[in-house]
């Protein structure tokens, strides 16, 4: 519709169909990137993904990239969410059932409850978010503000591990609050969920080279960015005891980025 509206191609929309220059992974690299970031958190710590009980909500792009790429790695997805409830899933959301969280989507019906209709074993909780169901890390893949205060303070009696946000802005500031308190890492929305934008980017480095990666390359590169994002987060987020402040290390980190964008440019 572009093209035809302003008679040019120029590539400069992102997203795109495959026909039209679009590029491999595009829907699930949020989902994707955001799991590389959770991953670095931990490798920070000396630790990792496998075993890990994990909590997503949605059933999205975001989430369904999400629960593939952290199922790849090792971890276990227990839960995914929609407006009607939550659906707990013991066994680990894997397989044919991340498959069928497309089937979900594309429905168009917007609930999770028929996932309990097709797989056993598998709680259906009406009216709930998925927050209150033991897990070692937690990632808001919906809307913002899904996850609040109190919320926080059953996850972290529930001995969460990690929180990091893959939605925008998806916990209160009173729940970033309890989870700083408590010394739990967690991650913003606006480091976590780069991904997207970055492949967003990959995409108009393809076009502008008039070349197609294939999705290991691009899912390779989507990780290099996420890898060096979490970097700048950690060199500037150092607290004194160790410990690191992930949203101070991304706003000094975005506001550097910028300020010194302008200083090249002459324009301060």
């Amino acid at each position: 519709m572009y093209k035809r509206l302003k008679g040019d191609h120029t590539g400069v929309l992102t997203g795109k169909g495959s026909n039209w220059g679009g590029s491999l992974i595009r829907p699930e690299a949020t989902g994707f990137g955001g799991i590389y970031f959770a991953k670095e958190m931990l490798a920070a710590k000396n630790d990792t993904l496998a075993g890990k009980r994990i909590s997503i909500s949605g059933f999205g792009n975001v989430a369904w990239g999400a629960a593939l790429k952290a199922t790849e790695l090792g971890g276990k997805v227990v839960t995914i969410s929609g407006p009607d409830g939550y659906v707990y899933d013991p066994e680990g959301i894997s397989g044919k059932k991340i498959d069928y969280m497309l089937e979900l989507r594309a429905s168009n019906q917007d609930v999770v409850k028929p996932y309990s209709y097709v797989f056993e074993g598998v709680e259906f909780h009406e009216g709930k978010r998925p927050w209150e169901v033991k897990v070692d890390i937690a990632l808001p893949c919906a809307t913002q503000n899904e996850l609040n205060g109190d919320e926080a303070r059953i996850l972290i009696a529930n001995g969460v591990k990690l929180v990091a946000e893959l939605s925008n802005m998806g916990c209160t500031p009173d729940a970033v609050e309890e989870f700083n308190k408590h010394n739990i890492m967690f991650a913003p929305g606006k480091a976590v969920n780069a991904g997207g934008v970055a492949t967003s980017g990959l995409e108009m480095t393809q076009n502008s080279m008039k070349m197609r990666w294939n999705s290991e390359e691009v899912d390779h590169r989507l990780h290099e960015i996420m890898c060096n994002i979490h970097s700048q987060c950690l060199k500037h987020g150092q607290r004194a005891d160790g410990s690191v402040d992930y949203v101070k290390g991304a706003n000094i980190a975005g506001f550097l980025k910028v300020a010194n964008s302008m200083l090249d440019m002459g324009v301060i």
